[in-house]
């Protein structure tokens, strides 16, 4: 930290505080040069979350991919912004869980299970692209398979007989 009367890099800690219930620490700090005190705060700004794509490389997660794939698929459609933001914050909560690097599978994969809920159509247009649909074919495959994962249950329950009856 440089002295702000001297530009001078020593300097000592005279106190140090935490503040803010423990998320930051004040310092009062002395220059060694001219004495001069000033007070300094330091916040940690959590772990830096890494994701490892398909052809290998690292890359620092990016918050606003996200939210442009996700604005993507659901352009045209009834899906307001602050459900956007909601699934996405969703989305990096789930991710940070997973630990400092995570694959973008997991990314994308987090990101469907959330569009599956939220919009149907932009599930699919999501899908399309994360998948690498290559045809018809592909769309009518995920389609069914979201009807099937949607489907409500038909199951008759019948109440107050017995097996004998």
């Amino acid at each position: 930290m440089r002295c702000p009367s001297c530009a001078s890099i020593e300097d000592r800690v005279v106190d140090s505080r935490e503040i803010e219930e423990g998320v930051a620490v004040r310092r009062r700090r002395e220059c060694v040069a001219c004495g001069y005190r000033y007070t300094t705060y330091e916040r940690s700004t959590g772990p830096t979350l890494f994701v490892q794509k398909r052809s290998g490389e690292r890359e620092p997660f990016d918050r606003h991919k996200v939210v442009s794939g996700v604005r993507s698929a659901c352009k045209n459609r009834p899906v307001d912004q602050g459900a956007i933001e909601d699934l996405v914050t969703e989305v990096e909560g789930a991710v940070v869980l997973l630990g400092p690097t995570v694959p973008s599978t997991r990314v994308g994969l987090a990101v469907l299970d959330r569009l599956r809920l939220l919009d149907e159509v932009a599930y699919l247009r999501f899908a399309s692209v994360y998948k690498d649909f290559e045809d018809a074919k592909d769309f009518a495959r995920e389609a069914d398979l979201l009807q099937k994962a949607t489907a409500p249950k038909n199951r008759s329950v019948r109440v107050g007989r017995s097996a004998d009856a």
